[in-house]
Formats: C-alpha cells, structure tokens, sequence
C-alpha cells in the first residue's frame, strides 16, 4: 500500500478496534515493513492521535483515550448504529444531552450515504418506541433545523398553528431549544418582521435556502432565555400546577418531566410543586400514579377530573369488592 494517505487511514481504523496491535501483525495487514508502520504510528501522534507503543513478545500499539477527542473512523453498520442512537436521544427528551444529540446528529447525517441515511430512518421508526409524552419532534426535522443554526442560513418550512391552520414561514434561525419535554426553534420571521418561537413537532418540511445572514440581536441572553421568557407563539395553553406528595424530592424529581428546582422539599419525606405548566393532564395523572407515593392535587382541576377517571375505570375492571373471607 503505496498511498501514504490511505494506509493512514486503514492504520487508523485497525487501531480504533480496542486491542494491542503488534507491529508484525499492522505491517501484514497493511502490505508494508515494520520499520513503514512505525513511521505512520509517528505521524498519526503528530496529528493529536494517542497511540502507545509496549515492548515485549506480547507488546504493540494501542489507540488510547487522549486529553481530546480525536475524529473517528467508523464502519457502514457503526454509523448506522450512532445515527439511529442519536435520533433516539434527540426525540426521547434525555435530560441534559438532547441538544448535544441534535448537533450530533446533524453532523452524521450530513456525510452519511444516501443508502445508509434510508436505514436510519428505517431502524429508527422501527425501533423508537411511543412515549405518550404528546407530539414528538421528528429527528430528521431536527437535524435540518440544526443544521441551518449552525450555519446562520435561512430557512423555510410549513408550520401549522394550534387550531391546525398550515402557514408558510421564511426565518433567520438563531437556536434550538428543550423545554417542558418538547423542542422549540427560536428565529426572526422576516414575513412578520418580529422574533417567533416555533414548536418543532408542528415544523413540516423545512427547506434550507443557502442564503447566510447575520444574526441580528435577540431581546433575551440567548435563545434558551428567550424561550424561558414565555414569548407568544407558544402554541399551547399553560396552567398552574400545585402539589403536595409524601415522598423525598430525590424521589420525585424528574419524573414529572420537571424543570430544575420545580420540586421543592417542606420535609424530609414531603415535596410540593407550584408552577406554571403546559402539560397534557393525561400524562401528568399516569406519571403521578407511577410515583408509588401518596399526593393531593390542589390545582388544576382537570387533573383531579382525569385521577377520578382512572379511579372509576379501575373500580369497574376489578369489579364489585368479594367479602372478607372467615377466619378458619
């Protein structure tokens, strides 16, 4: 293998697979001497790659973990794998990495192959399973959104309003945002000349335009403060969310899909939440069920509506309750 470039590269991928290559073995692999190989293990150092070197019958070369994280080289079924993990994390709401898994994503899905794209959205639609958390955002939108952030370029897209209404939007996109267990894109709509936040799940068909503009100022720190901020286009009503439940907060926070410091401890076996919510009642009764504790709703009262119903469904499948049995 006389092409310099490429026997990097073949060298490179050998050594991503975690073992202890000896020196005779790469030089096989790669039809080259011993003394190539040590060369090219050199100038893959020069490039910020750490590969370690042990003496020995038993020693070799490894590629170790370093103070950065060099670039990959990863085989067709690997970047299938990546993609199909990070759509799973963008649409599933993980705490704290869905943004990080958009970016990602968007990164993989760029340089992916028409055919191994085809797979992902294959896998993925097969293997996502429901979270019944309501509309879910579609990974494929988001990685286009994400895109169109990152290189500060116009976008189009189709967006449909809460009453359904479809509209057409031309947008300056200048964030992505998680927030109360959906997705929102922040941008300047430059048909209405004003800052919108729009519900990905209610994004169609968004279309790059190539045209690069230049940010212009955000009335807020940075997209996630505007966001916080509660502007309108929200496209969903809130309400207030008051409780009271019998358990520790380490217990109860983050499985209510809760905001850092949403959950807030009168005790050490007692929480309450007091704030502003856009939850679907459903979800919220079934998780507050799910909890295994003991907890009163103070508002709002469709909550308490949706909690008498799952009662009175489950009263009417166990049926009448049989007498109590005679002690023997």
């Amino acid at each position: 293998m006389n092409d310099t470039p490429a026997r990097l590269l073949r060298l490179l991928s050998l050594l991503q697979t975690p073992r202890e290559w000896p020196g005779s073995e790469l030089a096989e692999r790669l039809g080259v001497t011993d003394r190539t190989v040590r060369r090219d293990i050199d100038r893959l150092r020069e490039l910020g790659y750490p590969v370690t070197a042990t003496l020995g019958a038993t020693g070799g070369y490894r590629l170790v973990a370093g103070a950065a994280m060099p670039p990959l080289l990863v085989a067709d079924d690997e970047a299938v794998a990546i993609a199909v993990g990070l759509r799973t994390a963008a649409g599933a709401g993980v705490a704290g990495i869905e943004e990080a898994a958009v970016r990602a994503l968007a990164k993989v899905e760029q340089v992916l192959p028409t055919k191994l794209r085809r797979r992902v959205r294959v896998l993925a639609v097969a293997l996502t399973p429901p979270t019944g958390d309501g509309p879910a955002a579609d990974p494929e939108v988001l990685a286009t959104l994400a895109a169109t952030v990152a290189n500060r370029e116009r976008v189009r897209f189709a967006y449909r309003d809460e009453a359904g209404t479809e509209s057409r939007r031309n947008a300056e996109p200048v964030g992505l945002v998680p927030a109360r267990r959906r997705w929102y894109l922040v941008g300047y709509d430059l048909d209405r000349a004003d800052w919108r936040v729009y519900r990905v799940d209610r994004i169609d068909r968004p279309q790059p335009t190539a045209a690069r503009f230049t940010p212009r100022p955000l009335p807020a720190a940075d997209a996630a403060a505007y966001v916080a901020g509660g502007r309108t286009d929200w496209g969903s009503p809130t309400f207030r969310l008051r409780l009271t439940i019998h358990a520790p907060v380490a217990r109860v926070a983050g499985r209510l899909g809760d905001e850092p410091g949403e959950v807030v401890a009168i005790g050490a076996d007692t929480c309450r939440i007091d704030t502003l919510r856009d939850d679907a009642p459903e979800w919220l009764a079934h998780r507050l069920l799910g909890l295994g504790a003991e907890f009163e709703v103070h508002e709002p009262p469709e909550l308490s509506a949706h909690l008498r119903a799952i009662a009175e469904r489950a009263g009417r499948a166990i049926g009448p309750h049989p007498p109590p049995r005679a002690d023997a």
